[in-house]
């Protein structure tokens, strides 16, 4: 499973980071963005970001991320297969 975040959607609650903070970092720009590891999907870490910077869900993240999702204020966090 994948997950990503559209920033245009994103009100920087910081719930999703606070919920699953192997999967999710607020950034100085005040949104959230997903990670793998220590890549940060966002073009202002060179990556990609929104639907194309895709992150792949850690094994046992799964649960967390949905919850992650269902808490966001913004609605804008996407999970796919």
């Amino acid at each position: 499973m994948k997950v990503w975040i559209d920033q245009d959607l994103c009100t920087g609650d910081g719930l999703c980071e606070e919920i699953a903070p192997d999967v999710f970092v607020l950034l100085d720009d005040g949104l959230a963005y997903v990670k793998e590891g220590d890549k940060v999907y966002a073009e202002a870490m060179g990556n990609p970001q929104g639907a194309e910077g895709l992150a792949t869900i850690p094994d046992g993240q799964l649960d967390l991320v949905v919850e992650a999702a269902e808490e966001c204020p913004g609605e804008c966090i996407f999970i796919e297969p």
